[in-house]
């Protein structure tokens, strides 16, 4: 079984930019580069797992959208980063499409990765921006970091339930690799640099 860094899009890997399919909008954070290279190097497999709500809403089409995540598998490519595996929730929400498991808080998308890629949940991170990020990590039986860049999510209330609590927060990427390292050193052997 592998193990995975499972990353939300918008507002973790880049800009959140609402709705958004235009390639010349997709921007990354620079510091997600050295952070999963280095995560990659390390054997995790990258999986985004993303909310797309705009394909139910008619903002977008499937096609807008498979432009915009070419564009960010470009971008990564360029740093040397390959994603092997890009899951997304076409659903506008679980209210309005009752038969929907996999939009986050949902684990659902996790699941369906881990199926189909053979990954361990349990030797697995969720990283995302929102409570909603952590609450489908958590759900799957994965390890949870909530990266909040705009310092707000740490701020709602839902933050002191257990299913939306992370095990982790972040103010960006910079020191994801040594958190990681140091979580894991016990059963992967890892040296903290």
């Amino acid at each position: 079984m592998e193990k995975a860094i499972f990353l939300d899009k918008d507002g973790t890997l880049i800009k959140d930019v609402p709705y958004n399919v235009d390639p010349a909008r997709i921007k990354c954070y620079p510091d997600i580069f050295p952070a999963l290279r280095l995560l990659q190097k390390r054997g995790y497999k990258l999986v985004v797992i993303s909310n797309q709500s705009g394909i139910a809403k008619r903002y977008f089409t499937v096609a807008d959208l498979e432009i915009a995540f070419s564009e960010l598998r470009d971008q990564l490519k360029t740093e040397h980063i390959i994603l092997d595996g890009i899951y997304y929730c076409p659903h506008s929400d679980v209210t309005a499409e009752p038969q929907c498991d996999c939009r986050k808080p949902l684990p659902g998308l996790l699941f369906k990765a881990a199926d189909d890629l053979h990954i361990d949940l349990k030797k697995s991170w969720m990283i995302g921006d929102i409570l909603n990020d952590v609450a489908a990590g958590r759900a799957a039986g994965c390890h949870t970091i909530l990266v909040d860049r705009n310092k707000r999510e740490r701020l709602d209330d839902r933050i002191s339930n257990p299913k939306f609590t992370p095990d982790f927060v972040l103010d960006d990427f910079t020191e994801l690799n040594q958190l990681i390292a140091l979580k894991n050193k016990h059963y992967e052997g890892y040296e903290i640099k």
